[in-house]
């Protein structure tokens, strides 16, 4: 602890991503009796990853939910719920499993309120680990934040620290639209510092505004979930050799906060977007094609190559090529001829 002006600075909490999310869900269970929780193993075994720990011994069977493996019934029964009146928080053990409930998802809870002239809001949390894990194979790897930010009705987040997770899930669970958190698991028993406003109960994070982790004036790295992490290695390193990387947390896929992004790149005339996504039609694409087609003529015709988008390779996750499948942190600008690596 170091004396700042006579004062004592006390070292910031620090609390798990699951915890954050556990506090922030048990903070609006407590708040709305409307809310309840539902998913496989959610409450007697306190979850697969342990995110709902103590939340069936607090508030009971009929507030915290076991399901039978059957993602269209839960998710439907969820919905269904949503239309009633009540807030479901709707836990999918992986996102992968939810595409067998993408009917729900997308037909019944994203176009409800479109489809009833605004008169039905379905506000709904659909929520659990996405993106690539440690050997868990093709089928369980894939990050649906293109999935799901491709749909009009639907809003998504994509935490990456303790703060964005406690601040999103509450603002997730009190709006009025379905809503899609895309938590990662590798993060989740990841600690991280907690300010003192995140503790408060009515602490928030408003769903579709970025936040600048790292400020800088040569380059704009994009990203959100676990690789924002990689962004801000990659930050530490390259300013070692004199360049300012400016890393921006997205928070939210959909709707994108493509005005923070905008202001950046007009400042650094060079964008590199960071996911776990596939290359196609992906989260960077749109990144890229929003920029090129928002900033001023000028910017886009001088700097038309300063874009590059870092992805996960075209294809599905091979664990003996993991070191060579994920985004790493050795991220240099367009023309720098250092970096050996195949990402740049």
């Amino acid at each position: 602890m170091a004396a700042v002006s006579g004062l004592v600075r006390r070292p910031l909490q620090q609390v798990t991503v699951r915890d954050a999310i556990n506090q922030g869900m048990d903070e609006e269970l407590e708040r709305d009796e409307k809310v309840f929780l539902l998913g496989e193993e959610v409450a007697q075994y306190d979850g697969a990853y342990k995110v709902s720990r103590g939340l069936w011994k607090k508030y009971g069977d009929k507030r915290i939910i076991d399901t039978p493996i059957s993602e269209m019934g839960f998710a439907g029964i969820a919905v269904g719920a949503a239309m009633a009146g009540l807030r479901p928080i709707c836990e999918f053990m992986t996102f992968n499993f939810s595409m067998q409930a993408i009917d729900q998802v997308i037909n019944s809870a994203a176009k409800t309120y479109y489809m009833s002239g605004g008169l039905q809001p379905v506000p709904i949390v659909f929520r659990g680990p996405n993106g690539a894990s440690a050997g868990v194979a093709a089928q369980h790897s894939q990050c649906f934040a293109a999935w799901y930010g491709h749909c009009p009705g639907l809003k998504v987040v994509s935490p990456w620290s303790s703060e964005d997770a406690k601040g999103l899930i509450k603002s997730a669970i009190r709006d009025n639209n379905p809503v899609v958190v895309l938590e990662n698991e590798l993060m989740y028993g990841v600690p991280f510092e907690f300010p003192a406003e995140a503790q408060s109960k009515d602490f928030l994070i408003p769903i579709g505004k970025a936040k600048i982790e790292r400020q800088g004036t040569h380059i704009t790295v994009v990203s959100h979930s676990r690789p924002v992490g990689h962004c801000l290695e990659a930050a530490t390193v390259l300013s070692k050799e004199g360049i300012e990387c400016e890393v921006i947390n997205m928070r939210t896929i959909r709707p994108m906060d493509i005005e923070t992004i905008e202001a950046s790149v007009v400042k650094t005339n060079h964008l590199i977007t960071v996911e776990g996504g596939w290359p196609q039609f992906g989260v960077g694409a749109e990144i890229c094609a929003r920029i090129m087609e928002g900033i001023s003529e000028k910017l886009v015709l001088e700097y038309s190559q300063a874009i590059i988008n870092i992805v996960y390779l075209n294809t599905y996750w091979i664990r003996r090529l993991k070191p060579a499948f994920s985004p790493r942190s050795c991220i240099q600008f367009p023309g720098c001829s250092r970096c050996s690596c195949h990402w740049c």
